[in-house]
């Protein structure tokens, strides 16, 4: 998950950060209709969900962390001085002396037992927290007072437990954790390139206009549409796909438009097209790049009136749908070499989107794969314990030119044949490993291993300046210091660098 435009409501809202996938599945649950979730995979995420949406509680997964680990949550509480900061740990894993007095008030300390892997004190803590009306005063930071720090373990979990449930039941549940989200929230980026054009596409949503989105096979234009039409005053209406790239050319207009008894050799029976479906929805055409001229006129004319005909019919229908158009190709080159009509091109591209391909979304790689592992680990029971540092490396360093659909699928593989629970580079698909990428026309996919040929600036020109910087900075955890070392250039140039490319967030000293 990722930036979000607006702050959101933070009451009852809590943030819930854990590298495993199991941690965040069973506690999760526990949770669910208690308040509204935000689910992450790792503490920079944490950090800029807390910093963004102020929530009442952010519980950080500590078991077997190390010392910077503990450093970096303590600094998000720090950062939030509103925020009730929970944090998982083993048995004699943290002493009350080792969390900073400047922010005592605001951590609660849950011990686990590692044998047992129970997480009843965990929930029990986080319950108690929002069963009460326990609230932390906005302070400056200068301003807090230095507190013991409080702890909650398992010797007292009862007391806690027993506490919650004498209460009455006086809060409602809440509403889904995605309700009220960002779209770039709900689409996982982190890239601010892609949250910049999402924060933009938000606005177009609310709107009842035709939005063109352009991007490679498997990049998440159909997912992508389908959050627009949820974040639409159509949202209750039905959402229609046509994948017009997999029907014949001649069957095309007769899935859009309907059709009338005779109206052709197979037509047995009168039929409505998609756009009549649709009702008062949306619907995504598909691969619009392989209309053929006649069937684009037609497109336009329902674009600019809401008018058509059925095949075979002399009555005209009116479109009420809202027209969602995707295409795997850019159409300019399409118009400059006559196998796109220009009047429809202008009229769509007013309102176009571009999504860039997974390779050059750097940043969105781990909180993808992360959020793929816990979705499979819980669709085929499958206990995932761990998620190694060489599975991640692996993702990096592989162009998926197939994008996020080539990824989810790897995953889900790696998923079904992790060995007990853990997920190594082992678990991957061979092809993934050896970084035998499959057909792509983007030269930037042989680029993406040419890049990896030497290490400084001048070395990688394979690369744009910004995919270089942009690798750099994620394998060296987006520390400024040691990113403009490994390219050979000073922090000066690499801040100028990273301004000029939009990005600052993300970036550290």
């Amino acid at each position: 998950m990722a930036h979000c435009g607006a702050k959101m409501d933070s009451t009852d809202l809590l943030v819930l950060c854990s590298s495993q996938p199991g941690f965040l599945r069973t506690l999760g649950g526990k949770l669910s209709g208690r308040c509204r979730l935000l689910e992450c995979y790792s503490l920079s995420e944490a950090a800029h969900m807390v910093q963004q949406h102020q929530p009442r509680i952010a519980l950080i997964d500590l078991r077997k962390a190390s010392v910077q680990r503990f450093d970096r949550s303590w600094a998000i509480a720090h950062n939030s001085a509103t925020t009730f900061l929970v944090i998982v740990t083993n048995l004699a894993e943290l002493e009350s002396a080792q969390i900073p007095p400047e922010i005592a008030q605001q951590v609660i300390h849950v011990e686990v037992d590692e044998l047992s892997g129970d997480l009843n004190s965990t929930f029990d803590a986080v319950d108690d927290l929002l069963g009460s009306n326990r609230q932390l005063e906005q302070r400056s930071i200068s301003e807090r007072p230095q507190h013991t720090i409080q702890s909650v373990s398992s010797e007292n979990a009862q007391t806690n437990r027993s506490h919650s449930a004498s209460k009455s039941d006086e809060s409602s549940p809440a509403s889904s954790d995605n309700a009220n989200l960002s779209l770039s929230d709900r689409y996982r980026t982190r890239s601010p390139e892609l949250r910049h054009m999402l924060e933009r596409l938000e606005v177009a949503a609310r709107h009842d206009v035709t939005i063109l989105l352009i991007g490679e096979t498997g990049c998440g234009k159909t997912h992508l549409a389908q959050l627009i039409h949820e974040s639409s005053q159509r949202a209750n209406e039905p959402f229609l796909t046509v994948a017009c790239g997999a029907l014949p050319g001649e069957l095309i207009e007769s899935e859009l438009f309907g059709h009338v008894k005779g109206s052709f050799t197979s037509a047995h029976a009168d039929k409505d097209g998609k756009f009549l479906a649709a009702g008062r929805g949306t619907i995504l055409l598909d691969e619009i790049d392989v209309l053929t001229p006649e069937q684009q006129v037609k497109l336009l004319r329902v674009i600019e009136r809401g008018l058509f005909e059925p095949v075979g019919s002399n009555k005209t229908l009116k479109v009420e749908a809202r027209i969602i158009a995707a295409s795997n190709l850019e159409l300019q080159p399409l118009v400059e070499q006559g196998r796109f009509r220009p009047d429809l091109y202008y009229r769509l591209n007013t309102l176009s989107f571009m999504i860039p391909p997974l390779r050059k979304r750097l940043p969105d790689i781990e909180a993808l794969a992360r959020y793929f592992v816990h979705l499979h680990a819980e669709s085929h029971g499958i206990d995932v314990v761990n998620v190694s540092d060489n599975f991640i490396d692996c993702l990096i360093n592989y162009p998926w030119p197939g994008n996020v659909r080539e990824m989810e699928n790897a995953i889900r593989s790696a998923v079904i044949f992790s060995n007990g629970g853990q997920l190594t580079k082992q678990t991957l698909p061979p092809n993934i490993v050896s970084g035998a990428a499959g057909p792509a026309n983007d030269p930037s996919v042989a680029a993406f291993f040419g890049g990896r040929k030497g290490q400084s600036l001048g070395n990688r020109i394979e690369l744009t300046e910004k995919d270089i910087i942009e690798q750099a900075l994620l394998s060296n955890s987006f520390s400024r210091t040691r990113t403009a070392r490994q390219l050979g250039v000073s922090r000066v140039t690499l801040y100028n660098k990273m301004k000029k490319y939009g990005m600052m967030p993300g970036g550290k000293d």
